[in-house]
């Protein structure tokens, strides 16, 4: 079992490696961008690759970005020494759960609740 100190460890780390992927994600964007302009190609097939291709970068941000804010979140009850509670019962969630996902806010229970609930797509 992982000790508090390990945990909180983990997510700091965690946070420095997510804040590097998005640094390098930003990059690979600007320098992307400067390659298309005055690019001579104006073929459909061209546009639509890059159009596919911001897309993906898009949504790749956007699941650094979430990941950055569920490990700040983490982070700032370690702060409050609230870590380690469920957000929505309050009961302590389960020492295995923080090991394998250290920013975990709820617990098994409480999170196959909230699985349920989410309406599935037709």
């Amino acid at each position: 079992m992982a000790t508090m100190e390990q945990l909180r460890a983990k997510l700091e780390h965690d946070k420095t490696q997510v804040l590097e992927r998005l640094e390098l994600l930003k990059a690979d964007g600007l320098s992307a961008g400067d390659m298309r302009e005055g690019s001579p190609f104006g073929k459909r097939e061209e546009e639509a690759t890059e159009a596919f291709e911001l897309e993906k970068r898009m949504a790749m941000e956007r699941r650094l970005r979430e990941s950055l804010a569920e490990i700040t979140r983490a982070l700032a009850k370690f702060d409050a020494g609230q870590y380690g509670k469920c957000e929505s019962c309050g009961n302590d969630i389960e020492p295995n759960r923080l090991e394998a996902r250290p920013q975990a806010s709820l617990c098994m229970r409480c999170k196959a609740q909230q699985t349920k609930s989410v309406p599935s797509a037709p």
